[in-house]
C-alpha cells in the first residue's frame, strides 16, 4: 500500500461532502443511476414495441416482466458471493470493475438497437449481465460509503447516498423517455457514456478501501451474514417488510402499458410517469437531508409503506395523466422515506467487517422486491389486466404494512435512528 492510497482522518463533521472520497463516490453513483434509468426506459420502451408486433397487450406485458426476472436469476444467485468479495477485496476497485461491466452491457444494448428488430432473446440475455453485474456492485458501494466517512457524517451520508439514487431515478427516465422517442439507440449510447464515466470517477478515488477480512472460509462468512440479518429482528423485519410490499405493489413495470395501452400517451406521457417516482422521492430526499429522521423510526417506515401501497392503487385506478403521475409521486416519496430508515438501521448496527455480507443480504430482498417484483406484476397483468394488477399490488401492500405491525413489534417500536 502507498502513501497516497492511504486517506487523511475523515474529518469529525457531520457533512460528509467535506470528504473528497465521498464527493467523487457521490458523482459517480449519480451518473451510474442516471445510465441505469436511462437503458432501463430504453429496454422496456423496446421490448414492448417488439412484443406487441406479434402479441396482445397481456402477452407483450408478459414479455416485459421477463426484463425483471432475467435479472433478478443473477442477483439472486450471485449476491451472496458478492457480499463476501466486498468484505475481503479492495470495494473501491469492486465498484469500478462493476460499473465498467455496465458499460459492457450498454455497449451490447446498443449494437442490438442499431440492429434494428433484434430478437427478444438476446435484449433478455443483455439484461441478464447486467443484472449480474448489479449482483456485485451493490454491496460494494453501500459498503464503501461508511469508510469513507466519520461516524458523526453517516446519517446525512446515507440520505446523500440515497439522494443521489434519486437525482438519477427522477433524470434517467425523463431523459430515457424523451431520448427513445427520437431513437432507442441514442438512449443506449448515452447510458454508455454515464458508465464510463461512473467507472472513471470511482478509480480516481484516493482512500483505503480495502476492509480489514475477518477469518474463516469464505461459506462460513456468508453464513455468518445471513445469522447477524436473521438474528438481529428489526433489520431483518425492515428489509423482508420492504421485499413484500414492493414485490406486490412496484407498479413502475407497468408504465409502459398504461402509457401506450391505457392513458394513451406515448413515450413522453411514458418519459413524465417514470419521472414522476423519482420526482417524489427526490423531493422528500432533499427534505431528509435538511431534516433527518431521528424518532419514531418504526413508525414512520409503517406508515410509508402503507401510504407507497395506496399511492399504487391511485395509480392504477387513474385515467388522467396528472393524477396518474401524482400518485406515482406520492408513492415515490413514501419509498424514499422506507429506503432512509432501512439503510440507516443497517449501516450504524452493522459492523464494518460484516457490511459488505448484510448489505448483500438486503439487497437480495431489494433486487428480488424491485425485479422479482416487475415479473410479478407484468404475471398479474396477464390475468388481471394492467389495472388489475396496479390495483391487486397496491392492496397487498396495504396487507403487508398490517401483517409486519403485528409481526415484528420491535420494528413498530423502534425509536431512535442514531
Amino acid at each position: 500500500m502507498t502513501a497516497h492510497d492511504i486517506a487523511p482522518a475523515p474529518l469529525v463533521s457531520d457533512n460528509p461532502f467535506r470528504v473528497p472520497a465521498f464527493r467523487l463516490v457521490w458523482l459517480a453513483r449519480v451518473a451510474a443511476v442516471l445510465g441505469v434509468q436511462t437503458q432501463s426506459a430504453a429496454v422496456l420502451w423496446q421490448v414492448y414495441e417488439i412484443a406487441r408486433r406479434g402479441h396482445g397487450v397481456a402477452e407483450s406485458a408478459l414479455w416485459l416482466s421477463l426484463v425483471g426476472l432475467v435479472q433478478f436469476l443473477p442477483l439472486f444467485a450471485l449476491t451472496l458471493p458478492a457480499g463476501e468479495a466486498a468484505d475481503r477485496h479492495d470495494r473501491k476497485l469492486v465498484m469500478g470493475l462493476c460499473i465498467a461491466v455496465e458499460a459492457l452491457c450498454a455497449a451490447a444494448f446498443l449494437g442490438l438497437a442499431i440492429h434494428g428488430s433484434p430478437p427478444l432473446w438476446a435484449l433478455l440475455g443483455v439484461a441478464a449481465m447486467f443484472g449480474a453485474s448489479r449482483a456485485y456492485l451493490a454491496p460494494s458501494s453501500q459498503a464503501l460509503v461508511p469508510m469513507l466517512v466519520s461516524r458523526e457524517a453517516l446519517p446525512r451520508a446515507i440520505v446523500a447516498n440515497s439522494l443521489a439514487f434519486q437525482v438519477g431515478a427522477i433524470a434517467g427516465p425523463a431523459l430515457g423517455g424523451l431520448i427513445v422517442g427520437v431513437s432507442v439507440a441514442l438512449a443506449y449510447g448515452v447510458a454508455l457514456g454515464l458508465f464510463v464515466l461512473a467507472a472513471v470517477l470511482v478509480l480516481c478515488v484516493r482512500a483505503h478501501t480495502k476492509p480489514v477480512v475477518q477469518p474463516g472460509s469464505r461459506w462460513a462468512l456468508m453464513v455468518e451474514g445471513l445469522s447477524y440479518v436473521w438474528r438481529t429482528k428489526v433489520v431483518f423485519g425492515a428489509i423482508s417488510l420492504d421485499l413484500v410490499a414492493v414485490l406486490l405493489g412496484g407498479a413502475t413495470l407497468l408504465v409502459p402499458v398504461f402509457a401506450k395501452d391505457v392513458l394513451h400517451v406515448g413515450p413522453e406521457g411514458f418519459g413524465i410517469m417514470r419521472a414522476a417516482f423519482g420526482a417524489g422521492a427526490l423531493a422528500t430526499a432533499l427534505w431528509l437531508s435538511r431534516f433527518p429522521i431521528l424518532r419514531s423510526g418504526g413508525a414512520w417506515m409503517f406508515g410509508s409503506v402503507a401510504v407507497f401501497g395506496l399511492g399504487t392503487v391511485v395509480f392504477g385506478l387513474s385515467r388522467e395523466l396528472w393524477l396518474s403521475a401524482a400518485a406515482l409521486a406520492v408513492a415515490g416519496a413514501a419509498d424514499m422515506i422506507s429506503v432512509n430508515i432501512r439503510q440507516t438501521l443497517i449501516q450504524i448496527a452493522t459492523p464494518d467487517s460484516m457490511r459488505g455480507r448484510v448489505s448483500a443480504v438486503s439487497m437480495l430482498f431489494i433486487g428480488a422486491s424491485n425485479e422479482l417484483g416487475e415479473f410479478e406484476s407484468g404475471l398479474a397483468a396477464r390475468f388481471l389486466g394492467p389495472v388489475g394488477a396496479a390495483v391487486f399490488g397496491g392492496l397487498g401492500s396495504l396487507a403487508t404494512t398490517g401483517l409486519w405491525a403485528w409481526w415484528f413489534p420491535d420494528l413498530r417500536k423502534a425509536d431512535k435512528l442514531v
